[in-house]
């Protein structure tokens, strides 16, 4: 492939990732079902078992599983530049609106309607169930799978803890191996066209753990200026489970109890970012620009931004080669099977969270069950419920 037919296909994949960033509301688990829509269903860039795979894999992984998805697409069409581009068309939307909202809060008077971002979690709670349901006929087909994955998701709502979505991918996996493991051979599994290779797999990993070693004591070194800073936003990368759901309180403990920025400033980003399209994890760029001067800025969301998703990327690149052969094993396969179906009690987990955050009585509850219905009929896109939500929440919360 020659590079101006290599930089045309990266264009390509930054083009279609910019399409699903700026559409693409509900935060993970919704962008996991558009996902498999775009890349399975349309475009049929991997098959649904493939796909399904790389989901397990950043379920396991430490990091915003869906983002880590969107990386592992694009690295698996066009390798590293393809993974860069798919990052960036996918990120960059809701990183720079949640900048320029942090510079725009820090005005007097500035302030966000609340009714508009109650619209906007309204509508995300239909846009996840709709995804949940999408991600629990394609993973979840018979009636074991769905047991399991209800379980899952009661087990995850009981005790949610950041530790708890690895040991539930591991029963799972241990859930696969002694039920679905009988009957017919597993089919074929087809070889994922990876770019990457072992010795950049170690480099990888490598990275990564000195990351997590060296930059602790380059902030104890420069307490003041900008390493405290990365340090803080690559250990939140690097050691979260479960994605943005999940890392948004762990945000909130890192910067405001230092005092980087006040509580009222960290809600308003908060319930901002679950309004918009785009990974969760985007809150880091609106924390490093809300952050005081000398830093903050448009240079302290890019910093920020880089510290938080540089652990996903590289323990990413770590484990896929590895990955991409153990998953042709015919043996794992039930194991497989069975994380699938775990995935998917998690997604109703997080179903769930949402729903607590944003149906605070019954007039949201009903904006929720209706807008759910509009998507069923298929013809409303996401970003059109999100809009139309968002007027609701304006003309209710005015009046």
């Amino acid at each position: 492939m020659t590079p101006s037919h290599r930089a045309r296909e990266c264009l390509a994949i930054a083009a279609c990732f910019l399409r699903l960033g700026l559409t693409s509301f509900g935060g993970p688990v919704a962008h996991l079902e558009v996902f498999r829509r775009e890349f399975v269903q349309r475009r049929a860039w991997l098959d649904a078992r493939a796909y399904g795979d790389l989901v397990a894999l950043c379920q396991i992984l430490p990091g915003p599983a869906s983002s880590q998805v969107g990386m592992a697409l694009g690295l698996l069409r066009q390798g590293y530049p393809g993974a860069l581009a798919a990052w960036a068309g996918f990120t960059l939307p809701s990183a720079i609106a949640m900048a320029a909202l942090a510079l725009w809060l820090a005005a007097p008077g500035a302030r966000v309607p609340p009714g508009v971002l109650q619209g906007l979690m309204v509508a995300a709670v239909a846009v996840v169930a709709h995804a949940v349901w999408g991600m629990a006929g394609a993973y979840a087909p018979d009636a074991r799978r769905r047991f399991w994955a209800v379980l899952v998701a009661a087990v995850a709502l009981g005790w949610s803890h950041a530790w708890m979505q690895p040991v539930l991918i591991a029963l799972s996996a241990g859930f696969g191996h002694i039920t679905l493991r009988h009957g017919a051979p597993p089919p074929a599994v087809h070889p994922l066209p990876l770019r990457v290779g072992r010795r950049a797999g170690w480099v990888g990993l490598g990275l990564f753990a000195a990351g997590l070693g060296v930059l602790p004591l380059l902030a104890q070194g420069a307490p003041g200026g900008w390493w405290p800073v990365v340090d803080a936003f690559y250990r939140i990368g690097a050691l979260i489970f479960g994605g943005g759901h999940v890392v948004l309180p762990l945000i909130q403990a890192e910067v405001v109890g230092p005092g980087w920025i006040d509580a009222a400033t960290f809600l308003a980003g908060y319930g901002a970012v679950q309004a918009m399209p785009g990974p969760l994890l985007t809150i880091a760029s609106y924390v490093g620009a809300a952050l005081a001067p000398p830093l903050g800025g448009w240079p302290g969301a890019a910093v920020a931004l880089a510290a938080i998703y540089a652990p996903a990327f590289l323990i990413l690149v770590g484990t896929l080669p590895g990955w991409t052969r153990w998953r042709q094993y015919p043996a794992l396969r039930p194991l497989l099977d069975g994380v699938h179906a775990g995935v998917v009690g998690l997604l109703a987990a997080a179903l769930v969270h949402a729903g607590r955050s944003a149906i605070d009585g019954p007039a949201s509850a009903v904006g929720a069950a209706a807008a759910l219905m509009l998507l069923l009929t298929g013809r409303v896109p996401a970003w059109a419920l999100a809009g139309l939500c968002a007027a609701a929440g304006w003309v209710l919360g005015a009046g």
